[in-house]
């Protein structure tokens, strides 16, 4: 039977940061599912920052929202009704189909989820995109050596904290960028950083990064840009890479600000940036999770979700990414197995 769906649509494009005026809460009817189709009902979704990307009207590795038209981003969900072989109603799967409590999808689209011990929202964290950007960023990009210095920004963040951990799971020694002493305790204390530098205290950032390593960094893994990139570049040792994930600080910009004044020292010191998009690596999936799986079923990784109820404040936990509202992952919770 068809069923009513609500959703959040993208209703103007903003200009600079969004504002609940840019979303509008909609109800519709949806038709059965077709062959091949999946009729799912979203328990979880994921906010992230690269969304803001989307609600401009530009070229970019991924197509802008439309206008009237349901957001999307990655959501687990329970399959309600299905034509196609490969699933069942009752399933669990992951689905891009975020923003909306029901939706009509692709089965191609979906993944299933083997019942375990792990948190199904885990699904949208640890084991998650977030998860996966942090290991591939380090690991396949960065080529993390045990004993050398990461610095991470946004150390508090959904990529940012698994990147402290895995990082330190590699032995390597790291320190993180955070905005408040309560992201500061978390990321010593509980992800165990070797150093914390709150920014918005500690004055000048490339002094600060240069007490915390003052025999330089290794891999800078950026979530953030702006200043944070600009001390990076000064910290580097020879050699060092730089692993462009994220650029948060800019999002909201409506004229490219001013690139890092140090780009030159990529020369002497034979600096290597690489920018990346997890979605290119697929191939890196089955390793990651086979590895991820196992470090939070022997408790090395460690998860802390910022959770907002309710679809209706979707638009609110998104916005609340670029205040710094959320430790961890940011999740909003729609409804109950």
């Amino acid at each position: 039977m068809p069923v009513t769906a609500h959703e959040i649509h993208l209703k103007s494009r903003p200009s600079g940061m969004p504002g609940p005026e840019n979303f509008e809460f909609v109800e519709r009817r949806l038709a059965d599912p077709a062959d091949g189709q999946l009729l799912v009902r979203t328990l979880w979704m994921s906010v992230d920052p690269y969304m803001r990307g989307r609600m401009t009207d530009r070229p970019s590795y991924i197509a802008p929202f439309q206008l009237g038209q349901p957001l999307e981003g990655a959501a687990v969900g329970v399959v309600e009704q299905s034509r196609d072989a490969r699933f069942k109603p009752g399933d669990v799967v992951t689905h891009f189909a975020g923003w909306r409590d029901y939706a009509v999808i692709d089965a191609k689209t979906a993944r299933g989820i083997e019942p375990s011990s792990i948190p199904l929202e885990a699904w949208l964290g640890a084991l998650g995109v977030p998860g996966e950007t942090a290991h591939a960023g380090l690991l396949h990009f960065a080529k993390l050596r045990k004993g050398e210095t990461v610095f991470v920004s946004a150390a508090a963040g959904a990529v940012g904290s698994m990147a402290v951990q895995i990082a330190k799971l590699k032995g390597a020694r790291v320190i993180g960028s955070v905005g408040s002493e309560e992201k500061a305790r978390w990321v010593k204390e509980d992800l165990g950083a070797d150093a914390v530098i709150n920014y918005k205290t500690a004055g000048n950032l490339t002094e600060a990064l240069a007490s915390a390593a003052p025999e330089g960094i290794d891999v800078y893994f950026d979530n953030v840009g702006g200043s944070h990139l600009e001390a990076a570049i000064d910290a580097t040792r020879l050699y060092a890479r730089l692993i462009i994930c994220g650029m948060i600080a800019r999002y909201n910009d409506e004229t490219p600000s001013p690139g890092p004044r140090n780009l030159a020292m990529f020369i002497g010191k034979r600096l290597t940036m690489q920018g990346f998009i997890i979605l290119d690596h697929a191939d890196l999936r089955p390793n990651f999770i086979r590895e991820m799986s196992g470090w939070i079923a022997q408790g090395q990784i460690k998860t802390r979700d910022t959770v907002v109820e309710g679809l209706e404040n979707a638009p609110k936990a998104f916005l609340g990414l670029f205040s710094g509202e959320n430790i961890g992952k940011m999740l909003v919770k729609i409804g109950e197995r």
